[in-house]
């Protein structure tokens, strides 16, 4: 049943007062049509809460923007939403179409740190994002009293005498809430075994980040990838004014769950009483990886559930983490992204992540660990 204007409305209610679904709740495909974005495909849905979003047809169906009744729920950088035939591979040339976006997704055989992998060069965060997805089709319609809008679609990553690797993803949201979910499936289509990486680049941006905002994730451990993180590591959960000349400071974290593996994080901003989150399983994607990126322009805190940590494919293989799918094997992932929108439901969303972490407290770790 969903819920609206204060109050639980059954379908039957609902259609007695609009002439179509489209009054209170949107899917709307359109194209692009100016500089590097000419010409991509995207798709934005609603909700009828207040919650939008935009999902990229020609950017593996990432979702580029999102909303809650006009205050933003993510980054969004100065590349904009390129077409996927500006990527560039080499190196940390993967920036150069980098939009942040609530959704970014990077694999589906590597991403974090450039590498060489058994005599592969390999570039920051791989190629899945800049993929058109294909058999595309929207999704509107009742399920009993609920109201359903979304999109589904495949992407492929493949590779002659080399990896084939689909990704079939699904996004989905209700009438009168403030969330999205993703399923996706990564199958192995090739005969021979092969290399699998997937991270969710979820980009948090003002007003969600602002001087006084924080982290919410129920960490067990917190380590520095490097120097630049090193330095005030203590503080890796509070957020500051934008300042000149920021170095981005990056955190592995260990996180705990609830059973069945369901965790959550998210970034609050309490005096605003605003919020956003994501929930998943960490039986699906075991690390965190915290993106902290306090410069002027460059505002953003990255929320990212992974199946590794960033620092390049080559590393993950020499210390056991790669996974290697068999022939035929499909891996799946369930995230659960959405906004909070009084103090309410920030205090809400901070109480269920301090149950889940109970009374252990965090270990700050040393970057010379790993």
């Amino acid at each position: 049943m969903a819920r609206l204007f204060d109050r639980n409305w059954t379908r039957k209610q609902l259609l007695e007062r609009i002439g179509d679904p489209s009054q209170i709740a949107t899917v709307r495909p359109h194209t692009l049509t100016e500089g590097r974005s000419k010409g991509v495909a995207a798709i934005e849905l609603s909700t009828g809460s207040g919650f939008r979003f935009t999902v990229l047809a020609d950017r593996a169906l990432d979702v580029s923007a999102a909303e809650h009744n006009g205050r933003s729920l993510c980054w969004r950088s100065c590349t904009g939403d390129t077409a996927p035939e500006f990527y560039q591979p080499e190196g940390l040339e993967w920036l150069r179409g980098f939009f942040g976006g609530l959704i970014c997704t990077c694999g589906l055989t590597h991403f974090g740190a450039p590498c060489v992998d058994e005599g592969v060069p390999l570039g920051i965060h791989g190629r899945i994002s800049n993929t058109p997805a294909q058999e595309v089709r929207t999704i509107s319609g009742w399920k009993g009293d609920d109201y359903v809008v979304g999109v589904r679609g495949k992407v492929m990553e493949c590779k002659v005498f080399g990896p084939c690797l689909c990704l079939t993803r699904s996004i989905f949201a209700f009438l009168g809430q403030n969330k999205l979910y993703v399923h996706d499936e990564v199958t192995n289509l090739d005969e021979k075994f092969a290399p699998h990486m997937m991270l969710y680049h979820i980009n948090f941006g003002f007003p969600v980040v602002d001087a006084g905002s924080r982290l919410a994730s129920p960490s067990l451990c917190v380590t520095p990838r490097d120097a630049d993180a090193e330095d005030r590591k203590a503080e890796y959960a509070s957020f500051h004014a934008p300042v000149t000349g920021y170095r981005e400071k990056v955190y592995h974290h260990d996180v705990a769950a609830a059973a069945g593996g369901r965790t959550m994080a998210g970034v609050v901003n309490p005096a605003l009483g605003f919020g956003a989150y994501v929930v998943y399983r960490k039986t699906q994607l075991p690390h965190l990886i915290e993106w902290k990126q306090l410069g002027k322009g460059t505002y953003v805190v990255g929320v990212e559930p992974a199946t590794n940590l960033v620092q390049g494919r080559a590393k993950e293989r020499a210390e056991g983490r790669l996974r290697m799918l068999k022939p035929g094997e499909t891996v799946q992932y369930d995230l659960e992204l959405g906004a909070l929108t009084t103090k309410k439901e920030v205090a809400a969303f901070e109480s269920a992540v301090k149950k889940i972490q109970g009374n252990r407290r965090v270990r700050i770790g040393s970057f010379q660990r790993l």
